[in-house]
C-alpha cells in the first residue's frame, strides 16, 4: 500500500488538497494518469482516522482507476477523490458545492462520480458548481446509480471465472458468499439468485441485511465476515471496502474463486501468488468491477443504458482474456491484468502524454 511518506515515489501526475473552512470541507483529489484521457473516478466520503490514512487510500484508489479504465478499453485516465468526514453527519449542500468548486478548478483534468458515501443526488449538488460531474440523477440527464452496472459487470466476471474453473459460464448449483450487500452487493445477489446460485451474505449494516431478508428470503444471512469466510463456499465475493483478502482469510477460505466488487481486495503484494498456489482463481477487482465506470463514462456521450450495458457485458470476455494471459505467461491473474492494462496505457498513451483540455 502506498504511504504518505512515499507520495513522491509514486507515478501520480497530480495530488490536490482541498480545504474550505466555512463548510468544513477537507478533501484530496488524486490524478494518477491522464495518458488515455481525462481522469475519471468517484468521490469517497469516509471518516478517515487522519489525513495520512485518507491520502494512502486516494493514491491507491486513483491508481486502480487508471488500470480499470485502460483494461475496460475506455479513453479515460484514472483519478479518485476522498472527502474526510462522516457522510451521515458532515455531508450537506454547502460542503458538496465547495467541493465542486475545487473540482472545477482542475479544468476538466478530473471528472468525479459516486463512490462509497456519495450518491447521485450528491453529484447534482456538486454539479451546481462544477461542469465535470458524472453519475448524476436521471432527472438531471445522468445515468443514475452506477452500482447497477457495477454489479452486472461483476456477475459477468464471475461467469467467466466459472467457465474457466468448471467449464460452464453459470453459477447455477454453486454456493456464493457475498460480503457487503449495500449498493453493489445487493444487485449482485439478485443476479446470482436468478442464475440459480445458493447465496450466503453478511454486512456490518443491519438494515442492508434486513432488506435482503425481506426481498430475497431464500438467501442465508450470517452475522460476520469471519463466519461467511468460514462457510463452505464455491465463490467468495468481497463487495465492501478493500484489503479483504488477507493471509488469515486465505488460510480458512474454502472457495475456489474470488470475484467481488470491492476495490484493492489484495491486502499485500505476493498474496496473489499465494492464492494461485492454493488453487484459488482470482478475478482481478478492477477488471470485473468496471461496469460502474463504463456506466458513468457513457454519460459523456449522452447516456444510453442499453449501450452502457452492452459495453459492461464485455467484461465477460475481458476477464477471460486476463485468465488466458495468466495461463500463457505463467503468472497469477492479478499480474496478467496489470500487464494488459499497462500495455494499453503505454501503446496508446504515448500518442497523447499529459491530458489538457
Amino acid at each position: 500500500m502506498t504511504t504518505p511518506a512515499d507520495v513522491f515515489d509514486t507515478e501520480h501526475e497530480q495530488v490536490v488538497f482541498c480545504h474550505d473552512e466555512a463548510s468544513g470541507l477537507k478533501a484530496i483529489v488524486a490524478i494518477h494518469s491522464t495518458a488515455l484521457g481525462p481522469a475519471l473516478g468517484g468521490t469517497r466520503f469516509h471518516p478517515y482516522a487522519n489525513t495520512d490514512e485518507a491520502l494512502a487510500d486516494v493514491l491507491n484508489l486513483s491508481r486502480g482507476m487508471s488500470y480499470k479504465a485502460a483494461l475496460a478499453g475506455l479513453d479515460l485516465g484514472g483519478g479518485k477523490a476522498v472527502i474526510i468526514g462522516d457522510p451521515k453527519v458532515d455531508k450537506n449542500e454547502a460542503l458538496l458545492r465547495a467541493y465542486g468548486r475545487f473540482v472545477e478548478s482542475l479544468n476538466g483534468r478530473y471528472y468525479t462520480a459516486c463512490d462509497v458515501g456519495t450518491f447521485s443526488v450528491d453529484m447534482d449538488d456538486i454539479a451546481r458548481e462544477c461542469s465535470y460531474v458524472t453519475g448524476r440523477t436521471v432527472a438531471h440527464g445522468g445515468a443514475g446509480d452506477s452500482s447497477v452496472l457495477t454489479a452486472y459487470g461483476v456477475f459477468q466476471g464471475m461467469r467467466a471465472a466459472a467457465d474457466t474453473t468448471w467449464g460452464e459460464p453459470t453459477l447455477e448449483g454453486r454456493t456464493v458468499g457475498v460480503a457487503g450487500v449495500g449498493k453493489v452487493g445487493h444487485h449482485l445477489v439478485r443476479h446470482l439468485v436468478e442464475d440459480g446460485a445458493s447465496v450466503i451474505v453478511t454486512d456490518v449494516w443491519a438494515p442492508a441485511l434486513d432488506r435482503i431478508r425481506d426481498e430475497l428470503p431464500g438467501v442465508q444471512v450470517v452475522e460476520s465476515t469471519e463466519a461467511l469466510v468460514a462457510s463452505q463456499l464455491d465463490v467468495y465475493a468481497p463487495c465492501a471496502l478493500g484489503g479483504a483478502i488477507t493471509d488469515e482469510v486465505l488460510e480458512v477460505l474454502s472457495a475456489t474463486i474470488v470475484c467481488g466488487a470491492a476495490n484493492n481486495q489484495l491486502s499485500h503484494p505476493g498474496i496473489e501468488k499465494a492464492m494461485a498456489d492454493r488453487g484459488v482463481l482470482y478475478a482481478p477487482d478492477y477488471c470485473v468491477n468496471a461496469g460502474g465506470l463504463i456506466q458513468v463514462a457513457d454519460e459523456l456521450e449522452g447516456f444510453s443504458f442499453e449501450r452502457a450495458q452492452q459495453r459492461a457485458a464485455g467484461i465477460f470476455e475481458t476477464t477471460r482474456a486476463v485468465f488466458e494471459t495468466a495461463r500463457v505467461d505463467g503468472v497469477p491473474p492479478a499480474i496478467a491484468a496489470d500487464r494488459l492494462a499497462e500495455r494499453r496505457m503505454r501503446e496508446v498513451g504515448r500518442l497523447r502524454g499529459l491530458w489538457l483540455k
